[in-house]
């Protein structure tokens, strides 16, 4: 075993990698995270009106949005230590299948001849295990360099973009053109496509043999997932809980204004439905650009800790920004300052997990990273709709003013995580 300071050794490529190769399964990982996040937004671009259709107001569909943010801040560390256990090939194909369960009843919640309401309370069934993204990135950490990591990382932001951008545009247009059930018919068309690339194309182990005998030693019994000791006992390793939580409160506060975010654009910006969808493409072709591009060229220039003290100095003054603002043209001339701070906080903090971990954990470090998002959207319409009625718009720039301003004071004196193996 080598030392703690010392980088971590992939293993070798040739054996673990198949057919494709390390650069094909790379290339592979991004196709299928794009793929899955195209579905994503197909399906925001549905949710909302299938809801009212339905008959089902708000209330209803924030707590059905809290189910399905629920169950992935349940599911995210469970499947990351599935991913760990079994391989990224079982992995990726169990997050394929349970979303394609999950646009199955999307589909049949749209079609008048079925009870649309119980079917669309169904669909956060599979939900838990509908996480792609902590896959790819333990894949991408697992088959990349620890000097080639926070680039690598980034890339999956161009995947986001595009996601976001292409799905959002085929969600609307299929639904306008063919109705709602077109949308959710092609996602779970794709997501059977997904899971049979991923089964055929996907290695069963890209962590190198050295860590998979550590994850499944020898002729003993397969490690169980749901050991949620272990899980709890990775947060606790050394450097691991600061950089955790970290990342928690510095992207909390922007999460919950994004929960409230179409609620801010009809009644604060005053834009209608069109105009929202714009400003999220925007928004969209932002996060594509600085994550994939400029992040990983500043992580060749700057330490991994001067671009997190950055991210968080960031968000400190946007946050005091967005407390002054008045209209979505500041919101916009904000945007770019508080998309690289995302980024920024996101990609430098999944890197410092990554690296403070052994190469057998990385699948479940990362599912503890995606429970971020999920803990947002399960508080956030409560918490956030508190804020929002008791105080508008400028209480949310307070709150990320203060908190990532507590934060930047405590990053000063944190010790960078040390590295294992």
């Amino acid at each position: 075993m080598q030392g703690a300071g010392a980088p971590r050794r992939r293993g070798p490529y040739s054996r673990e990698t198949g057919a494709l190769g390390r650069p094909g399964v790379i290339l592979l990982t991004y196709a299928l995270v794009t793929l899955g996040l195209t579905c994503l937004f197909m399906r925001f671009a549905i949710m909302p009106y299938l809801t009212r259709r339905l008959g089902l107001d708000s209330v209803a569909f924030g707590h059905l949005q809290t189910t399905f943010g629920a169950l992935q801040l349940l599911g995210g560390p469970v499947l990351g230590r599935f991913a760990d256990r079994r391989g990224a090939r079982a992995a990726f194909t169990l997050t394929f299948l349970a979303s394609s369960a999950f646009y199955l009843l999307l589909a049949a919640a749209c079609s008048p001849a079925l009870p649309g309401v119980a079917l669309l309370y169904a669909t956060p069934l599979p939900v838990a295990f509908m996480q792609g993204m902590p896959v790819a990135q333990m894949t991408i950490a697992d088959l990349s360099e620890p000097q080639e990591l926070p680039a690598a990382l980034g890339r999956l932001g161009l995947c986001f973009g595009v996601g976001m951008i292409f799905g959002s545009l085929l969600g609307g247009t299929l639904s306008a053109m063919c109705g709602m059930q077109c949308p959710a018919t092609v996602a779970l068309v794709a997501n059977l496509v997904g899971a049979v690339l991923s089964f055929t194309f996907i290695p069963v182990n890209t962590k190198g043999a050295s860590a998979h005998d550590r994850a499944v030693p020898a002729g003993g019994p397969q490690a169980n997932v749901f050991d949620l000791k272990a899980i709890t006992r990775l947060l606790l390793q050394s450097g691991v809980l600061p950089v955790f939580l970290i990342k928690v409160a510095s992207s909390l506060p922007f999460g919950l204004f994004m929960v409230m975010f179409p609620i801010v654009s009809m009644d604060f910006f005053q834009l209608d439905a069109a105009q929202a969808g714009y400003l999220m493409s925007f928004f969209g072709l932002l996060q594509m650009v600085i994550q994939g591009l400029v992040i990983g060229r500043l992580s060749r220039s700057f330490s991994e800790r001067v671009l997190l003290q950055a991210s968080v100095l960031g968000f400190v003054l946007v946050g005091l920004a967005m407390a002054l603002m008045s209209d979505v043209l500041h919101f916009c001339l904000l945007m770019p300052g508080l998309v690289f701070s995302l980024c920024a906080l996101n990609v430098v903090t999944d890197s410092m997990l990554t690296k403070a971990v052994s190469a057998a954990d990385t699948g479940t470090m990362l599912g503890l990273c995606a429970t971020v998002q999920p803990l947002t959207q399960t508080l956030g319409p409560t918490l956030g709709g508190l804020l929002y009625r008791s105080f508008g718009v400028p209480v949310f720039g307070h709150v990320q003013f203060a908190i990532n301003l507590l934060v930047l004071l405590v990053l000063w004196r944190q010790p960078v995580p040390r590295k294992k193996d």
